[in-house]
């Protein structure tokens, strides 16, 4: 069994997470500046010693350092002792670099099929209407059996919709060419912010999450997502549906001696921020029962409150730094979050949570019986790995000689929707234009066997036909369907109309 995980001591009190029980989830939260990243990174650096793989989002850019082997300042080791906690010892993490946009770490990518409608509506900020008909395009894709992998193939599949919306309209239901167009507009939104790269494949194998290196410690994956906060809804919607892919694809496990992965889930905010009901419904039925798959969550923000109460309730774990309450809302949070954790006596945790100094925090962790213990005020220890970034030069050398190098480098573009539905207008562009060539070059015709021409001369006895002029001369079927229309007001007329297009077109078997 893996031995309890020392987060944080004062004097004589320390505070463990028992590794039993990291997969009742948690949260860190705190103002800017109070130390949730170094809670983080202590967090994650105590999981890979005792062989559990993390994932956790590098936001601001200094995560990186978890790589590395920290040392400490002269200033830092004078604060440690002031305080009564020891330096830790050197220590560097196994560790996977990971990107979006496939530059500061491996390209992360997925399927628009795999991503699903109701997270890439959430992604695109559709509307009820417009996500109603993006679930439509979805089923029509599927029941056609077209792959819808990359943008390219999602733009196709809405403009054959829109094009062809009348054929659709009676076994799928109305399709706005509105909702089109906006759906389409919202695409070109998420092109700019980087989706083209998100979108295709190799898809990421969740499984290289999962893995520890030779001396049995966990990967740390670290996703660069500087640039990915540029576009907040494309960032939440990646990681919600990174927490899906894990529930889908992980056995049930009940509760194992330690958790199988550990998620970090920074800027929690963004996930839940105007999300529509049906997300946060998703989102606390992911939390609820992916502890039996052993993946512990950690949402990680700067106000308690940015979390919804039903998702709130899932949290066991909570390292909570300092609040500031300088507005009405930041009053309601302190009070919301003393209310919330277990009481300690002679421990004012309301007042407390606004005096907090950098580092220093308000601790409640499970015990051995799954119950919150008494809340401690006690000071985080720092980790053993490098505080702060890494240099261009190291991330490379990461790269290089990552375990996923050279895996997922290169994009993949096979057959799909885009190809199937574009490919028969060149086709037939290509039959016309060598028809054209051959007449230019003085070549004759290609000529047609008796056959065609009598199968032709029918189709155009029966359907007609267009001049050298483009005049139009009526066929038999389309003079006969014009008589019925004529007549089409009385029960003769329907049933004239139904026969002659029974007859003619050969009809529909049951």
């Amino acid at each position: 069994m893996a031995e309890p995980m020392l987060i944080a001591r004062r004097n004589t009190t320390e505070c463990h997470m028992l590794p039993g029980l990291a997969n009742r989830h948690g949260l860190i939260t705190g103002a800017t500046g109070t130390g949730k990243t170094v809670t983080l990174q202590t967090l994650a650096e105590g999981f890979s010693k005792i062989g559990v793989p993390v994932f956790m989002a590098d936001v601001k850019g200094d995560l990186s350092g978890i790589s590395q082997k920290g040392s400490i300042s002269a200033k830092l080791a004078a604060s440690l002792q002031e305080r009564g906690i020891p330096q830790p010892e050197p220590f560097a993490c196994p560790t996977t670099l990971w990107d979006v946009f496939g530059k500061s770490g491996h390209p992360v990518r997925a399927t628009i099929t795999d991503m699903g409608p109701l997270l890439l509506g959430r992604m695109l900020n559709l509307n009820d209407t417009q996500s109603g008909v993006l679930n439509l395009v979805f089923k029509i894709a599927d029941d056609q059996g077209l792959l819808l992998i990359d943008l390219k193939d999602l733009r196709a599949m809405l403009q054959h919709v829109g094009e062809h919306a009348r054929d659709f309209t009676t076994q799928y239901g109305n399709v706005s060419a509105a909702s089109i167009g906006a759906i389409q507009r919202a695409l070109l939104e998420i092109d700019t912010q980087g989706g083209d790269a998100f979108f295709g494949e190799p898809m990421l194998n969740l499984q290289d999450f999962m893995q520890t290196d030779a001396q049995g410690m966990g990967m740390v994956n670290l996703l660069a997502a500087d640039k990915l906060m540029n576009a907040p809804r494309l960032y939440g919607t990646f990681l919600l549906w990174m927490l899906s892919e894990l529930f889908e694809q992980l056995p049930e496990i009940g509760d194992p001696e330690k958790p199988k992965m550990v998620f970090f889930f920074d800027e929690a905010h963004l996930l839940f921020n105007e999300a529509p009901k049906v997300l946060i419904e998703r989102i606390e039925l992911l939390v609820r029962l992916i502890r039996s798959k052993g993946v512990g969550v950690y949402f990680v923000t700067q106000n308690p409150l940015d979390v919804p109460e039903t998702v709130l309730g899932q949290l066991g774990n909570r390292v909570q730094h300092a609040l500031r309450a300088f507005t009405p809302r930041d009053q309601k949070a302190v009070k919301a979050t003393a209310q919330t954790m277990r009481g300690k006596a002679g421990l004012d945790i309301e007042k407390a949570i606004t005096e907090l100094g950098v580092g220093e925090a308000l601790v409640s962790l499970l015990d051995v019986k799954g119950r919150p213990s008494e809340t401690e005020q006690v000071y985080v220890l720092l980790p053993g790995s490098q505080l702060g970034p890494i240099t261009p030069e190291q991330r490379q050398a990461l790269m290089a000689n990552s375990l996923v190098a050279g895996v997922y480098e290169k994009a993949v573009d096979r057959e799909s929707a885009y190809e199937h539905l574009k490919g028969a207008a060149p086709a037939a562009a290509n039959a016309s234009g060598v028809a054209q060539a051959n007449t230019a070059a003085g070549q004759a015709p290609v000529q047609t066997s008796v056959t065609d021409q009598v199968l032709s001369g029918l189709s155009d006895a029966l359907f007609g036909s267009t001049g050298p002029r483009g005049g139009q001369h009526q066929g038999l079927a389309q003079t006969m369907v014009k008589s019925a229309v004529r007549t089409i007001g009385t029960q003769i007329g329907r049933e004239i109309l139904r026969g002659v297009l029974g007859n003619v077109l050969g009809g529909r078997k049951r």
